[in-house]
């Protein structure tokens, strides 16, 4: 997603092609989950989400933001992070809880809609150190994440957990989707300067990306549920500095 959109009107070619990367992987997910393939079409989100990063970067980095490639983004994010991770939970579990499950499914569907429409209009608006809402990839992540780890499906649980499973599942989706539709603020990263990072920092990153290789879904739905839950959280300590200001004022 780009921060601001541009005047231009011209079509750029390497980061629609990025864009277009990210769409086929969001695609590949969908038929992927289609087939019952489940754990690839939970990678396959993961990787549009890697394509959905990239793409922005490229344009900001060689200067070809435009108008077209904005539109064009959020269009590949709903398919990436809207439609692939509804049809990858739904036909995950959620078909086995009937009517409560494919309404789980459409609520995170529309909501990330919801979520990407709102985010156009307020481009270039907001404030650029948080995001006003769960980003729609972070809320994919969530979904492919818990998917590709496989929470709820191990052969040891009985019958009453793994039923309890599904609706803690169909809860986490739809919290997932209200969360991308809330006021709550979540923190972008995109004041942080990588030319000026530290050699501890990269030290730190060397050190994730080993744990990471080492047990991916494990890390991978760690890191994006503590993210989930770090909006609620910067929410709520904005409003006390708020009130404290309010009261000293």
């Amino acid at each position: 997603m780009t921060d601001k959109i541009p005047s231009k009107r011209g079509i750029y070619l390497l980061p629609s092609v990025l864009t277009t990367f990210g769409m086929f992987a969001g695609f590949y997910s969908i038929i992927s989950s289609i087939n019952g393939d489940f754990t690839i079409a939970a990678i396959s989100i993961l990787i549009a989400m890697f394509w959905d990063t990239l793409d922005g970067r490229v344009a900001r980095l060689t200067n070809t933001q435009s108008a077209f490639g904005a539109e064009y983004d959020s269009l590949a994010d709903l398919v990436s992070f809207g439609l692939a991770p509804a049809l990858l939970v739904y036909q995950w579990t959620l078909y086995e809880l009937g009517r409560v499950g494919w309404l789980a499914a459409f609520v995170y569907l529309a909501c990330a809609a919801l979520r990407l429409a709102r985010f156009n209009t307020q481009v270039g608006t907001e404030d650029k150190r948080y995001f006003q809402g769960l980003p729609s990839p972070a809320a994919a992540g969530v979904i492919a994440s818990m998917i590709w780890l496989k929470i709820w499906t191990f052969a040891s649980f009985d019958s009453d957990v793994i039923s309890l499973g599904y609706y803690l599942g169909a809860g986490i989706t739809i919290l997932c989707g209200l969360l991308m539709v809330s006021n709550i603020r979540y923190y972008s990263f995109k004041e942080f300067d990588s030319k000026k990072a530290s050699f501890r920092f990269l030290l730190i990153v060397i050190l994730s990306l080993i744990i990471l290789v080492s047990k991916p879904n494990i890390i991978l739905f760690t890191g994006f549920f503590v993210y989930l839950l770090s909006g609620p959280v910067i929410t709520i300590i904005g409003l006390n500095k708020n009130r404290l200001k309010k009261k000293q004022a």
